[in-house]
């Protein structure tokens, strides 16, 4: 058999032994470095002790550490992350919680997905196994005090569709992700907040 034969073979054996899709792990990283900024539709639905609530809206991220996070249905909730304060304007209730954004990433979503490496940080990751065409990953917080005692990634393409996750209060959050859009230019007034006027300001822990 002919030298380049067997490199042929080798190669070819090489390719069959290699993953098809990176793992969940991998294209977190991917995902994360990849994504200066990202835009995208979300549905919610957190269940506990049976009951449901769903709920929708837009996400906006500019890392490090700045995204909109814009609850429209069934109601109008806004959440911004400036880089240094928290931001939730409850629009019913005309109540404007501040928080120092330092203090409270990993409290949201969002806020875990805005910072650099805030997950890693954070939390252990752990490959979970692939679930059709969707490769998933856990986060175990490193900390007891975290807003969440689990977090599961699923992955598709380097790109995030979908969350779930268990907070200390018993809520299992599932979040779908649909019509991401990375490295948009987004106007920096996307993520700056002032309060409206006669609305109650109050500071969060």
């Amino acid at each position: 058999m002919k030298p380049h034969s067997l490199t042929l073979i080798a190669a070819t054996l090489a390719c069959l032994a290699a993953p098809a899709h990176a793992s969940a792990v991998a294209q977190l990283k991917a995902f994360v470095a990849g994504s200066k900024t990202l835009t995208a539709d979300f549905t919610q639905l957190v269940t506990n002790k049976g009951k449901r609530e769903e709920a929708s809206g837009r996400l906006e991220i500019a890392r490090p550490g700045k995204f909109r996070w814009e609850y429209n249905q069934p109601y109008s909730q806004l959440i911004v992350g400036d880089g240094k304060t928290l931001w939730i304007y409850d629009q019913d209730l005309a109540q404007v919680t501040r928080k120092a954004q330092g203090a409270a990433l990993g409290s949201s979503p969002a806020a875990l997905l805005a910072g650099s490496n805030e997950i890693e940080r954070s939390y252990k990751l752990n490959e979970a196994g692939k679930q059709g065409d969707v490769e998933w990953l856990t986060a175990s917080p490193k900390k007891q005090d975290n807003t969440f005692s689990s977090v599961r990634m699923g992955f598709k393409g380097n790109m995030l569709v979908e969350m779930q996750l268990t907070d200390s209060f018993g809520n299992d959050t599932r979040i779908n992700f649909a019509k991401p859009q990375q490295n948009v230019v987004l106007p920096s007034g996307r993520f700056a907040f002032v309060p409206p006027k006669g609305v109650d300001v109050v500071s969060g822990d």
